[in-house]
């Protein structure tokens, strides 16, 4: 397959798969904004939105306060924010039009209706007037791009590039909420009346709802919702479809499908980090340092998207 045409794909379901993890992870805020809470616990739980997408000095670059307002503003409409939901979804579309040869008739018309379907809602004011119901539609266009393609594209190297765009970017945002979340953890009561019980119950609610893990968890454990457990299931285990170790698990074997000449080195270290999540204990994780881990994993993945940009897809520019 040629480089470019390798890119586009990758690059598609990249940055789809961006688009609803922002959804998501807005949705969820919000929903959490509208617990008990003081001033100071909001706007740290807005500015944890920006740190996730590593997006605070842009956003602080251009707004002089943290308001939930010019939040949702800055990571939905924002053209110039390459994390914004318009953002992502107009780069999507942009890589598809690009590979119209390489997609089914039905791929292509679902991310070409859901760009233009995304300017008609905005146009419309739907994020500002009912944020919920466009946060839905994000991810329900997301998770209908991603059944139009498994339905209807042959599995050869064209769906194998599109997978490895949308497990790496998965890994990579699944490892930074659970980071921020982690580093968020609260102490005594606020000035609400919660306990810290209560405030960390709800916190991590909110965390597994952003991953679609809170059912998953209460099958799994059966039992009240805690740090580790919490931090066992997003990382460690692989029945769990956004865990660390289901995404690095498809990535190894989708890198495994497209491997040529260039590319032991990067199908090695994939491998690695794969055996390490396999084999790894919560407890150790723990001992070492969550935010340690958690950091040195981001580091790996980011180093993995960049052998594979050298190894398959478009020199990276400078």
């Amino acid at each position: 397959m040629l480089s470019r045409t390798a890119d586009n794909l990758f690059w598609m379901c990249r940055y789809t798969e961006r688009a609803e993890n922002t959804a998501r992870m807005l949705d969820v805020n919000l929903q959490m904004s509208l617990l008990p809470q003081d001033t100071q616990m909001r706007q740290g739980s807005w500015l944890g939105v920006l740190r996730i997408s590593e997006l605070q000095g842009p956003y602080q670059a251009r707004h002089a306060a943290i308001s939930p307002q010019d939040v949702l503003h800055f990571m939905v409409r924002d053209p110039d924010n390459p994390s914004s939901i318009y953002a992502c979804m107009r780069a999507a579309r942009e890589n598809a039009r690009a590979v119209r040869g390489s997609l089914t008739t039905e791929v292509w018309e679902t991310y070409n209706t859901t760009w233009l379907e995304l300017q008609k809602l905005l146009n419309a004011g739907l994020p500002e007037r009912n944020p919920g119901e466009f946060f839905e539609w994000v991810k329900f266009r997301s998770h209908l791009a991603r059944g139009v393609t498994i339905g209807t594209m042959l599995e050869d190297e064209a769906l194998y590039f599109m997978r490895l765009g949308m497990h790496l970017e998965r890994a990579d945002n699944t490892a930074r909420m659970l980071d921020v979340k982690f580093h968020e953890r609260g102490g005594a009561a606020d000035a609400w009346g919660q306990t810290a019980e209560q405030s960390e119950f709800y916190r991590w609610s909110a965390l597994l709802s952003s991953v679609s893990g809170l059912e998953i968890y209460r099958k799994v454990y059966r039992d009240v919702i805690t740090p580790d457990r919490v931090a066992e299931l997003l990382i460690l285990h692989g029945d769990m479809p956004r865990s660390l170790l289901a995404s690095i698990r498809a990535v190894a074997g989708d890198l495994a499908r497209v491997s040529n000449r260039r590319s032991r080195e990067t199908e090695r270290r994939a491998g690695m980090l794969w055996a390490q999540l396999q084999y790894g204990r919560v407890e150790d994780i723990l001992a070492g340092g969550l935010h340690r881990y958690l950091e040195h994993f981001l580091d790996r993945v980011n180093d993995l998207g960049n052998r594979i940009s050298q190894d398959f897809l478009l020199p990276l520019s400078a």
